[in-house]
């Protein structure tokens, strides 16, 4: 019995160690990097600004087809998205401090396009 408490746990273990518990991998269906409705407003705003200045946040900005609705979760969901997308869709690239997630069902609407790399 104690053997097999010890194979059991050592398996978890392994599980756990590799990462393969949450890996996301490229060739996986269709996912995208969206904030938590829970997130505090100024943990938005800081995830804005940080993808943002890794890479181009136009489609928020007044006039881009992402800038209606004006409001700070749809900009971050937006703007953590093409963070998560054009660094290549692994899982920690939509982690922003636990303030992301990754959705498989296209958060698109109207005419924002919610960006999918293949």
């Amino acid at each position: 019995m104690a053997k097999a408490q010890i194979c059991i746990c050592f398996i978890v273990f392994l599980s756990l160690w590799s990462g393969n518990f949450m890996e996301v991998k490229a060739d996986s269906p269709r996912q995208w990097c969206v904030a938590k409705p829970s997130t505090a407003t100024n943990k938005l705003q800081q995830n804005i600004d940080y993808a943002c200045s890794k890479v181009d946040c136009k489609i928020i900005s007044e006039g881009g087809a992402c800038y209606s609705p004006n409001s700070l979760i749809s900009a971050a969901s937006v703007a953590m998205n093409l963070y998560y997308q054009t660094l290549g869709r692994n899982f920690w690239n939509c982690q922003f401090e636990g303030s992301g997630f990754i959705s498989v069902t296209d958060p698109s609407y109207g005419n924002c396009i919610y960006k999918f790399h293949t």
